[in-house]
């Protein structure tokens, strides 16, 4: 949900590709083997055969994960990596985890706040309840959000907030690609921005202005 955050950094990253963090393997590899026993050696292992370049020093990660999952009780995954779409609303999504009972998981490399979900997990959320209600046409209330590290599973009840924040945000994608520049919402993350400069110059106007 880059575009959410900040449509105009989505604008300048929009044909770099997307790669999986060393971090991401370890956590969704350990997702395979959620609701049994979590044997480090044999996740490292697979790990290793995923990301052969990984950096060792973050076995200790892993170690970390396994620890703080242990806590939990977890469902485990009748399907995982499961490809979903919406052609009505022209989105494509991936599944991570879904248990016997129908409930449908992502899983997070990044910490678990201490209440609710954050901003782009609901969207993500959001968007896999309108790929799943079109294939199954029933409707979905939501899915678990699966905080890896701290071994935090969070249900979100998806909300028109999210829906609506979902289209919205798929209008500024297909202006993007018409070739408009979006303009910086307020509360972007600027003051980390590498594009800050850019941006300012730049914001509001149309691609072809500056050809």
């Amino acid at each position: 949900m880059r575009v959410h955050a900040c449509p105009v950094r989505f604008y300048f990253e929009r044909n770099d590709p997307i790669t999986e963090s060393d971090r991401y393997v370890i956590c969704k590899q350990l997702s395979y083997h959620l609701g049994e026993p979590l044997e480090s050696d044999v996740i490292w292992r697979e790990v290793l055969a995923v990301r052969p370049t990984i950096d060792t020093d973050l076995r200790s990660f892993l170690e970390t994960c396994i620890t703080s999952c242990n806590k939990s009780e977890w469902k485990p995954a009748v399907q995982s990596d499961v490809r979903v779409i919406s052609g009505k609303h022209s989105i494509v999504g991936m599944v991570d985890r879904i248990a016997d009972d129908g409930t449908y998981s992502i899983i997070r490399t990044a910490g678990a706040m201490p209440f609710g979900t954050y901003v782009a997990d609901r969207m993500r959320i959001a968007c896999i309840a309108f790929c799943l209600e079109e294939i199954t046409g029933n409707e979905v209330t939501g899915g678990n959000v699966e905080y890896i590290p701290d071994g935090v599973s969070r249900f979100h009840t998806v909300q028109p907030r999210d829906r609506r924040q979902v289209i919205a945000t798929l209008h500024k994608i297909r202006a993007i690609r018409k070739g408009e520049l979006p303009r910086r919402p307020l509360n972007a993350p600027c003051n980390r921005c590498k594009y800050n400069e850019r941006c300012e110059s730049s914001s509001g106007q149309r691609l072809s202005d500056l050809l």
